[in-house]
């Protein structure tokens, strides 16, 4: 008994404790933007058709520390529900249950006084439904019971599963309990996964969709809205600021790790919650690992530095990559390379117009550029010559993903893209060696409208003679010392 008064004291302080919190972020996005956002899904379905998206996992970092949690893309734009151990059902038509009628229903973690002392508060049913705007919620536990019959849709739209999905077996409310209660209720298991080459293909009845769902959010979320906008805006801008201030801070003296602190500084310093991705900080030879994150070296010296990191506020993510000498100047080789890739990027954003394709119109503008470019310095032997200087694509999509979902067919009003060409000449290259080491990529957010492209980050210079003079203003982080350690 005493302990049932000490939880039930401690419930109502932290449920008190929760919901009065008001010092908060004013712009995060609406309830009616996410209810919006689940109408247009629902408009786009087939007839007689539902769509299940989960929650993403909570991913174990080592023995009891997990990583920081991050919500699925998909579950985020269609909900705003930011917890684990959840799934969304979206009807194409009204169902009928009782006296109950709906067309989606929501299962979410359920209230735990001792959970969320440790972890935090979680919004639980009344939650969800006062600040979310669901109608139809329900405690995750609910979710074995659902009243729904999978087997009359034409079509169960759903991702399909990985098998990565840890089981808690001490909660069967977990995402791992959701996913096999749900593989149950549809026959998932019934499906063959995989049909040997020699044995003959046997049709197997079955309306499990696992592609569909996908291509229906990709027609959303690769076109924004005005209210998406805003927030990319604000990310871009806010990364852009971030190479604005390491251009001042820079010095030749700094390591990888610095330079990825202060970019990160600067983001924390605007409220972002997050990275879009790992920050990528790689001084000379390094820039030409296109993934690098180890950021390891302990100074640039007088090496180029590229400096790939977006800041992701709210959910959504900026790209932005800026090349910058250590020193302050570039040399003549490194000038070479740089503006070549200035060359390309502009002729690629000019081609960021509607009606223009990723790799047919952009890519191709920048690839003939650098083609040329490096034809003419000597570094390969014509300009039809397959090499790997330049070997990623020019373009993405951007938004919840910092790789976001497109159908990849041709530009539309309000989608936004990356331009981003590089040319990377590592250390043993077969060309002459002034060139090996040097690693330049410069990466921009571009929004396509009716009246041309819009650069998101172009706050951040990209001009190599503007560079250079930013690089002389001085940064207030230059007095800012900390005791050295042994």
């Amino acid at each position: 008994m005493k302990n049932n008064i000490i939880f039930s004291v401690l419930f109502c302080l932290i449920a008190n404790l929760g919901f009065s919190q008001t010092d908060l972020p004013t712009d995060y996005l609406s309830s009616d933007f996410h209810k919006d956002r689940r109408e247009s899904l629902r408009k786009s379905m087939p007839e007689n058709s539902v769509a299940i998206i989960f929650a993403n996992p909570v991913r174990n970092r080592a023995n009891d520390v997990d990583y920081i949690y991050h919500q699925d893309p998909n579950f985020q734009y269609l909900t705003g529900y930011k917890e684990p151990n959840s799934v969304l059902l979206i009807f194409s038509e009204d169902q009928v249950n009782g006296d109950n009628n709906f067309n989606e229903l929501i299962y979410v973690q359920k209230r735990d006084a001792s959970k969320e002392m440790w972890y935090g508060r979680r919004l639980g049913v009344d939650g969800v439904s006062q600040k979310l705007g669901f109608s139809d919620v329900y405690n995750g536990e609910d979710f074995k019971n659902i009243p729904v019959d999978f087997s009359k849709f034409d079509k169960v739209m759903f991702k399909n599963f990985r098998n990565d999905v840890r089981d808690s077996k001490r909660n069967d409310a977990d995402l791992y309990s959701l996913i096999e209660q749900f593989k149950t209720k549809v026959s998932y298991e019934s499906i063959p996964s995989a049909i040997p080459a020699d044995e003959k293909i046997v049709e197997v009845e079955t309306n499990i969709d696992v592609k569909t769902l996908t291509t229906l959010m990709a027609s959303l979320r690769e076109i924004k809205t005005k209210d998406e906008l805003v927030l990319l805006k604000k990310a871009c801008e806010i990364s852009a600021v971030g190479q604005i201030e390491m251009m001042k801070a820079m010095t030749p003296a700094m390591s990888e790790a610095e330079i990825q602190g202060i970019h990160e500084f600067v983001y924390k310093k605007y409220g972002v919650e997050y990275e879009g991705y790992p920050s990528i900080v790689g001084a000379g030879n390094n820039g030409c690992v296109l993934h690098y994150i180890d950021n390891s070296k302990m100074s640039a010296g007088k090496e180029m530095v590229l400096m790939d990191l977006g800041a992701e506020y709210h959910g959504y993510t900026a790209d932005v990559t800026r090349t910058i000498p250590a020193n302050g100047k570039f040399n003549t080789e490194q000038r070479a390379i740089y503006d070549l890739v200035y060359a390309a990027q502009e002729a690629g954003i000019a081609k960021t117009v509607i009606g223009s394709h990723m790799r047919k119109d952009i890519d191709k503008a920048g690839r003939d550029i650098i083609n040329q470019g490096l034809f003419d310095l000597g570094i390969i032997e014509s300009v039809d010559q397959k090499h790997l200087y330049f070997p990623h694509g020019t373009s993405h999509h951007i938004g919840l993903d910092v790789h976001d979902l497109s159908n990849r067919g041709l530009l539309q009003e309000n989608m936004i893209i990356t331009v981003e060409p590089g040319i990377y000449i590592p250390e043993g290259s077969d060309c002459d060696e002034k060139w090996w080491g040097i690693a330049v990529r410069i990466e921009d957010c571009i929004l396509v409208t009716k009246d041309g492209p819009v650069n998101f980050s172009g706050m951040a210079p990209r001009k190599a003679s503007e560079i250079e003079e930013v690089m002389k203003e001085q940064s207030i982080l230059n007095a800012f010392s900390l005791p050295v350690l042994d």
